[in-house]
């Protein structure tokens, strides 16, 4: 696991190392471990490849970058190949000589055999760079669910690429403008998915792309990495079903378990952490380490449920409770961490069991990405309510209905019960098949939007470039959850999950982000997956021997976080500046009494306005030390 920077110059006065060393050092906890980098100057242009390693696989050997045998290939790679010693002993029956024990020769030797086809052949989270001075060409790839950031930007005078955005924005000696496209996308959804940012001109490679340069043109064209996964048999009974999932999960889990470090895993108590500490502690001749967070708010805390399973599994469990006091030192840090807005405050927490984590092991097995493979949100549920509601509700009927539910259901608590998902649910029906672009954003729907936004910084139907992604598919479980993975699973949930963790230079893996299982579920029967009110189905009965009595048919709060009370105490004093005449007139972004109604509506608990005003105030936060330098 580490962090990976390069460049491509055709300025002569430009000092490649110097500029390498600067971008390493803006992710050093990225790889506290080990640091290197190449540099090749050529007649036309200078290419250059740096990286920061945490140490994780060959401990020994593993230094990069790595070098073909006659010197003209060269990689840095970020992440971890799970199927390594699988394609290793393939190439090794061809002939192909090793080095060292690391993953990273395995890709590169692997790209000499088989070209750009062997990114298919990559089980694992990643991203690298190859640079192939036979071609004179640059290869940069992201894995298949966007595990792994990567960012690029460039002119007529250079190409840049990054695991964080703050190695590109280190070399910018005028902040770049502001995307409107990556301003309205932040606010609506509450993160910014590929392939935009907040940047003008600064992207992130898609997830399962690969980005070709050549190095004598400097053009460049993001392709597709066409995976090439066996297709699993669909005609299957539940009792199959059930059978190919509990292996295919023990498998997962197994193969990201392989570590020349201690490891452990996150256990918060939900369906997904216990399947995956269960598995690993099955699996493993030792107790295992497991940890979990609890709140001092009672409302938000379920350290009840992970002590459950701690016990079941007897593992070695690690209890953490978090005060406000906690995250009140720790805020900055992980929000401005993240180089540009992001409002999913769950990371305040991930963030604090990751840091707590990293004082025991080095890396951490989570459930994340079970919802999104197995169809375990409730938003599923609301999308199926929507075809049912839209059907016999005439518009005009709903309209008046939710104006008179908004008032009945109003609360001033940060406390998200069923009047909140009541109000969140009607508030989302839409009649024109955008129903569940609604319900993922978190933030501002389109008609609040350019009410707040100026106009000049307001975009019609943001979310426009993804529609056309899906096309007109938006209305079964597997449209759902397609969009999810497009959109919120690399967008915010992985993004979340790799910056704090790598914040406290821990690695976390997740088990359910497999290709071959997503593959497997998404030719199941629907109704394997969501029976009825029973989500994540097939999973669940999978497991179910092993667990007391419905414990996995509890419900689950997850990493809840009270930011709308933070922002009505302690954050309140800052909120407030944020609204204040000469700083909103200074950004020329919002229409000032319109955002100033919202945030003071919040403030005085007339309205439970927590998701937007905290889009706002990260959004604040994060402009404020950009461009004011505050």
């Amino acid at each position: 696991m580490c962090g990976i920077n390069g460049l491509i110059s055709t300025s002569d006065s430009d000092d490649i190392t110097q500029i390498l060393n600067k971008m390493n050092g803006e992710i050093f906890h990225r790889g506290p471990d080990q640091d290197g980098n190449f540099v090749k100057k050529k007649d036309e242009y200078s290419v250059g490849m740096g990286m920061r390693r945490l140490s994780i696989i060959d401990l020994s050997t593993g230094k990069q970058p790595i070098y073909s045998n006659d010197q003209k290939i060269s990689i840095v790679f970020n992440g971890e190949i799970y199927n390594y010693l699988e394609l290793k002993q393939d190439l090794k029956s061809k002939g192909v000589v090793f080095k060292t024990t690391s993953d990273t020769e395995v890709i590169l030797k692997l790209y000499e055999v088989h070209g750009t086809a062997a990114f298919s052949m990559l089980d694992g989270m990643f991203a690298f760079s190859i640079y192939d001075d036979h071609l004179k060409k640059l290869f940069i790839a992201r894995d298949f669910f966007g595990e792994k950031p990567l960012y690029y930007t460039g002119d007529e005078k250079s190409f840049f690429w990054a695991s964080e955005l703050k190695s590109i924005i280190a070399q910018k000696k005028v902040k770049p403008p502001i995307s409107r496209k990556g301003l309205n996308l932040y606010f609506q959804l509450t993160y910014i998915p590929a392939p935009f940012t907040i940047y003008e001109n600064i992207f992130k490679l898609k997830a399962n792309h690969y980005l070709e340069y050549d190095c004598t043109t400097h053009k460049y064209l993001e392709k597709e990495i066409r995976q090439n996964i066996s297709k699993e048999k669909t005609d299957l009974s539940f009792e199959q079903a059930k059978e190919r999932t509990h292996n295919l999960v023990q498998e997962s889990v197994q193969s990201r378990s392989i570590a020349d470090v201690p490891l452990g895993t996150f256990l918060s108590g939900g369906v997904d952490s216990s399947i995956v500490s269960l598995c690993l502690a099955q699996q493993s001749d030792t107790r295992i380490d497991t940890f979990s967070i609890g709140f001092e708010k009672k409302s938000f805390d379920e350290t009840g449920k992970s002590r459950a399973v701690a016990k079941l599994i007897n593992s070695n469990h690690h209890e953490f409770i978090v005060s406000e006091g906690d995250l009140k030192d720790n805020l900055d840090d992980i929000l401005l961490n993240f180089d540009e807005p992001f409002a999913d405050s769950s990371s305040l927490a991930t963030y604090l069991v990751a840091n707590k984590t990293r004082q025991h092991v080095k890396v951490a097995l989570t459930g994340d990405g079970g919802d999104e493979v197995f169809g375990g949100y409730n938003k599923y549920y609301m999308g199926k309510l929507n075809r049912k509601y839209t059907a016999v509700m005439p518009n005009a009927v709903h309209n008046t209905v939710e104006k008179l539910a908004s008032s009945i259901l109003s609360t001033g608590d940060d406390n998200r019960g069923f009047r909140f998902r009541m109000k969140r649910l009607l508030k989302a029906v839409n009649y024109d098949g955008d129903f569940y672009y609604n319900i993922i954003s978190l933030g501002f729907q389109e008609e609040e939007l350019w009410k707040v936004l100026k106009q000049n910084h307001f975009e019609e139907d943001s979310l426009k470039y993804y529609k056309e992604q899906v096309g007109d598919k938006n209305k079964s479980l597997t449209d759902f959850r397609n969009i999810d993975k497009l959109l919120s699973l690399e967008g915010d949930m992985l993004v979340k999950v790799d910056r704090t963790s790598m914040l406290t230079s821990l690695e976390s893996r997740a088990p359910f982000l497999n290709k071959k299982i997503w593959n497997f579920t998404s030719g199941l029967p629907e109704n394997y997956l969501m029976k009825g009110w029973n989500k994540k189905y097939v999973l669940k009965e999978s497991f179910k021997q092993y667990f007391s009595k419905d414990f996995l048919n509890k419900s689950k709060q997850g990493f809840g976080v009270p930011v709308g009370d933070w922002l009505r105490g302690y954050l309140k004093p800052e909120l407030l500046s944020y609204i204040e005449k000469d700083f909103l007139l200074r950004q020329e972004i919002f229409n000032n009494e319109e955002i100033s109604h919202l945030v003071n509506r919040h403030i005085e608990g007339k309205e439970d306005n927590t998701f937007r005003v905290w889009t706002f105030f990260c959004f604040q936060k994060w402009y404020r030390s950009i461009y004011l330098n505050l």
